[in-house]
């Protein structure tokens, strides 16, 4: 017996379930591939005008002036543990909103290249692996395969917790004095 409405009885499961497509923006740090949700994206602006502020924690390479607005800028390889990225021909910052208690933040993330935008139907997105990636779990909202290729997609409120970076930013000022 079908446990569908009587309106959709014998409809194909595919016009039933369809799933609902989502866009997300692919990006390479040092050889792997990440994707950002796009909603969370601002703009892409190329790298350059960054000033650097002392006696900050290494992932927080310094601001910018983004059309009169100071924007901390973050090197997303330094975030995940690793080297700090080094600046080529094709590395960008990426402008991403955070949502915050008071409304959104702009923070720039440092990536090596950005790649392309991806339209992704809801079943080509698995949940997260829960061993086997170089980089936190919480920091995954999951995996998608794109040519041959899986693409780790980021959970940008978990990678760019405004509360944990301070945290960290104060955590080194208690071990500086």
């Amino acid at each position: 017996m079908s446990t569908l409405p009587a309106h959709l009885q014998g409809r194909s499961a595919a016009l039933v379930e369809t799933p609902l497509t989502q866009q997300f923006l692919t990006l390479t740090l040092g050889q792997e591939l990440f994707a950002l949700p796009i909603e969370h994206i601002r703009e892409i602006i190329e790298f350059g005008g960054l000033t650097e502020i002392p006696l900050m924690p290494s992932f927080l390479r310094g601001v910018i002036n983004l059309r009169g607005a100071v924007v901390p800028v973050i090197d997303l390889a330094v975030r995940f543990g690793r080297e700090r990225t080094a600046i080529a021909k094709r590395t960008c910052i990426v402008i991403v909103e955070v949502e915050q208690n008071d409304g959104l933040q702009l923070l720039g993330i440092i990536v090596d290249a950005v790649n392309e935008v991806l339209a992704v139907e809801g079943h080509q997105l698995e949940n997260r692996p829960a061993f086997g990636a170089r980089i936190r779990a919480d920091f995954i909202a999951g995996i998608l395969k794109h040519h041959e290729q899986f693409v780790v997609v980021l959970d940008i409120p978990h990678v760019l917790s405004l509360d944990e970076l301070a945290e960290l930013v104060g955590g080194l000022e208690q071990t500086d004095a």
